[in-house]
Parts: C-alpha cells; structure tokens; sequence
C-alpha cells in the first residue's frame, strides 16, 4: 500500500471527514522520482468544531506520526470544520450594481 493510502486511510478512520483530499507533492522538490515525502492534506471534518488550527494539526500530527517517523518529512494541512467548509464555499451577495 501506498503512503498516499496508508495516510487516506488513517485520516478517514480517526476522523470520519466530510471532505478529504491527500496530494503528493513530493515532485516539487529535490527527491528521487516516485518519492511519497511530501503530502498535502485537505480535510473536513466535525471533529474540529471549536478546536484552533494548531489543536487540528496536532490531531493530524498525532494520526500520522508512524508516517512522519518513517520518512514523510513534510505535511501540509487545511483543516476545516464543515461550517467553515460551507461558509468558504458561500459566495457574497450580490448588491446588483448598485454604489
């Protein structure tokens, strides 16, 4: 299994998210081609309901520290609660024109 998996998989069991997307960005930097050491991580989930962004990531921190101890050497997070999901996907309202 792929590290990009095992994360997915990690992720989805201990946090049940609305919303999540793993990418690897490893490609982006000075490593042997195939390499999974750089992941981006997007998810949604209610578990961070009232928790600032630096609870959120220890929690994900604390998920994949087999991964980070096992050469994932860079996680980038978005962590979101759906209420924030959802007002980051509301558009403004319209003042028709007006000045």
């Amino acid at each position: 299994m792929s590290r990009i998996d095992r994360v997915e998989n990690s992720l989805r069991l201990a946090f049940q998210p609305t919303s999540l997307e793993v990418d690897n960005f490893s490609h982006e930097h000075n490593v042997p081609a195939g390499s999974e050491s750089h992941i981006r991580v997007r998810i949604v989930s209610d578990k961070f309901d009232g928790s600032r962004q630096v609870k959120r990531h220890q929690m994900v921190y604390k998920v994949l520290s087999e991964e980070l101890s096992d050469g994932l050497h860079a996680l980038q997070i978005q962590a979101l609660s759906p209420l924030e999901e959802a007002e980051r996907l509301t558009s403004p309202q319209c003042k028709g024109g007006e000045k």
